[in-house]
């Protein structure tokens, strides 16, 4: 009786989801069709995740997203909905874009496998991620890619390339609970906590575009492309939130000299020029 309960309780989804899934959010951008929120939702249960996040969903709450999610309303009941990827994005640590074509846009790029191994290790060791999936006929527009650490793609065939969105989030689900069980012992030596979270690397970006605008560094046309090249820079290092505190205030100090405040800079310059 007792190997009974486990079981329905596996089945019918009682028992509580906890480790490194609970920290990994799935987020659906204005997704148009509620059954393929319906069916997001009964993918990422049977897959042990969660926390399911709609940035702007066109009919939600809504019938049909109940009839697909099959056992998952749980996960309905709990979605965070919200009107800006900002919000959605809240606290974590990493985000992963979800796309279906090649971007102009040099983006770090890993196959599902991959980005899922990797978010499942910085889950467990560091903080909240995140994989976003874009609208079921446009996807991810560049804007919100900018956001992202990682460009994930899921590997077809040659000959038709067109998962829905529903499809997506079950291949990503699957490989982030495979993921779970070759990673799961922990490794030694790896960080426990302080990332920067993406609001505070995004702080930073329209602080150092500031500065960089106000110096004349950036010029237009090219502002756009050299910010994205930045962003990458920084990215790849994944500086924790002191390091990224210590940028601003490099940043800040920058801001108070070329606006005049140090009065003593130019008599230091002259010194140093008379010792040579």
């Amino acid at each position: 009786m007792g190997d009974y309960k486990e079981n329905q309780d596996l089945l019918h989804g009682t028992r509580g989801t906890a480790g490194p899934l609970s920290h990994v959010r799935i987020v659906l951008v204005e997704p148009s069709h509620p059954g393929n929120i319906g069916s997001a939702a009964r993918a990422m249960k049977v897959m042990g995740l969660s926390r399911l996040c709609l940035v702007r969903p066109r009919r939600f709450p809504d019938p049909e997203a109940v009839a697909l999610a099959s056992g998952a309303e749980d996960l309905l009941g709990e979605a965070l909905v919200v009107d800006t990827l900002p919000e959605a994005l809240q606290g974590c640590v990493r985000v992963y874009g979800t796309t279906a074509r090649d971007r102009h846009v040099a983006w770090p790029q890993g196959d599902a496998r991959a980005a899922a191994v990797d978010a499942w290790t910085l889950a467990r060791d560091t903080g909240p991620v995140a994989f976003l999936f874009g609208r079921e006929r446009t996807g991810l527009t560049n804007a919100e890619l900018d956001l992202c650490q990682m460009l994930v793609q899921i590997p077809t065939g040659p000959v038709y390339a067109s998962l829905n969105l529903a499809q997506a989030v079950q291949v990503l689900a699957y490989e982030l609970q495979m993921a779970g069980r070759q990673c799961g012992i922990p490794a030694p030596g790896l960080p426990k906590a302080g990332l920067a979270t993406v609001a505070e690397r995004e702080r930073f970006y329209v602080h150092l575009q500031e500065v960089l605008l106000g110096s004349g560094f950036l010029q237009p046309p090219r502002e756009i492309h050299m910010m994205r090249r930045l962003r990458r820079l920084f990215d790849r290092a994944m500086p924790d939130s002191g390091e990224v505190e210590i940028l601003r205030g490099i940043l800040t100090e920058i801001q108070r000299w070329a606006g005049g405040q140090h009065t003593g800079q130019s008599s230091v310059m002259e010194d140093r020029s008379g010792d040579s």
